[in-house]
């Protein structure tokens, strides 16, 4: 691989992406963001929608429902055709991720016995998620050392597993997991939805979670979106029983009824502003395709690997992610001894802002519709000169977080 400034440049000059960065909000021209698998950045028109949207709420005000009140399910259709590989009315977006998967889980051990599974390095709380549903059912919960060997499990009712691993960017096999499964499997899809091809229906995934943050750039907090193949919602029930899953939802004397659906799902009100970015983000990642998209990050995540093997190991990094493009999402880690103070080197005096995972990682996240190949050259250039200058010694590394 060329290793040039230069041919990163050409490379920026061909790319049939490179318009969708100009509809970014990008104050600091200097500044290289690559941790866009932790927070998107804004787009312009999820900025305009968001005014407009406010201005509809102080003209219209209680009657601006009869418009707001189906986003839940019209921007679910969108992420079900766009990014998910699902279809009509198998996706909703509501509530956070964490919420989300605790409403599946909770839903399937209430149709089965047995025990709870994950893979032991599995995102923070979706463990947590599953540690208080094991005490909340009286299930035994394992933890195991590999989603392989969860799905191998005997005697489980449920598997719960990322798509993306949030440390290393190693993808899994969703289509032979889920099949090799006598579990429900449950996917979160948080660092995958937006950034690779994902295909709900053809992998046999019949239930998964996933934010919108990340790679579908739709703000901090941004709600999340649940999905539930069409063929399990007859049988699963939120534990969480509000009046927006109710199938007559001003029906208040009677008991509560679910409504038909994925939609038994919702609970309260929507967050019509939160929703509004969603959708404004789906339609940029529609607009830009999501093969176009995945071919990028391969490309950009090819270039830090090279880059790292070039200038980084001779300084004692290691990577910590697949060298196989086909086997990794849209972040590469890179490990090294003294990874924080360098976090926060790159971030204090480079104007680098990656992401730091403990031990001893960090994370490069690059997000197709705004990194450049440029950003990428120049970032890791400017990790090499201040580590080989010593400069990640003279910032203050007390225990602390980045992002």
């Amino acid at each position: 691989m060329d290793l040039t400034r230069g041919h990163a440049l050409a490379l920026d000059a061909a790319d049939p992406l490179a318009g969708f960065r100009d509809r970014f909000v990008d104050d600091d021209p200097r500044r290289i963001y690559l941790d866009g698998n932790s927070l998107g950045r804004l787009p312009l028109a999820t900025r305009d929608r968001l005014a407009e949207l406010v201005g509809e709420w102080g003209e219209r005000l209680v009657t601006g429902w009869a418009e707001w009140i189906d986003a839940p399910a019209r921007v679910g259709d969108l992420l079900a055709e766009h990014v998910l590989g699902a279809r009509p009315g198998e996706v909703i977006v509501s509530d956070s991720t964490t919420v989300n998967l605790f409403k599946l889980c909770s839903a399937v051990l209430d149709t089965r016995d047995g025990a709870i599974v994950t893979h032991r390095d599995n995102f923070p709380t979706d463990r947590y998620v599953l540690e208080g549903l094991a005490a909340r059912h009286g299930r035994e919960l394992r933890m195991v050392e590999t989603p392989e060997g969860a799905v191998a499990e005997r005697g489980a009712a449920l598997v719960v597993l990322s798509h993306v691993d949030y440390r290393s960017g190693e993808i899994a096999d969703m289509a032979a997991l889920t099949a090799d499964a006598d579990a429900d499997v449950v996917w979160d899809l948080s660092h995958s939805a937006g950034a690779l091809p994902v295909d709900l229906r053809a992998a046999g995934a019949q239930l998964a979670v996933g934010c919108t943050y990340k790679y579908l750039n739709a703000g901090p907090g941004a709600p999340a979106f649940l999905y539930v193949a069409e063929e399990r919602q007859a049988e699963l029930r939120s534990p969480i029983w509000g009046w927006f899953g109710q199938r007559d939802q001003f029906a208040m004397e009677r008991d509560y009824d679910p409504a038909d659906g994925v939609g038994r799902f919702l609970a309260g009100t929507p967050p019509i502003l939160g929703l509004a970015a969603v959708e404004a983000g789906v339609r940029l990642t529609a607009e830009a395709g999501i093969d176009a998209i995945r071919a990028k990050s391969v490309a950009l995540c090819d270039e830090i690997v090279a880059l790292h093997d070039a200038w980084l190991a001779p300084l004692g990094f290691s990577l910590g992610s697949p060298r196989d493009a086909g086997t990794r999402g849209s972040h590469v880690a890179i490990r090294h001894p003294e990874a924080w103070p360098i976090c926060r080197a790159l971030i204090e005096r480079a104007a680098v802002i990656p992401d730091f995972r403990r031990p001893d990682s960090i994370r490069l996240g690059v997000a197709p519709l705004y990194t450049s190949h440029a950003d990428v050259w120049d970032a890791l250039d400017r990790l090499r000169g201040l580590v080989e200058r010593g400069e990640h010694r003279l910032v203050d590394a007390a225990p602390g977080r980045v992002t």
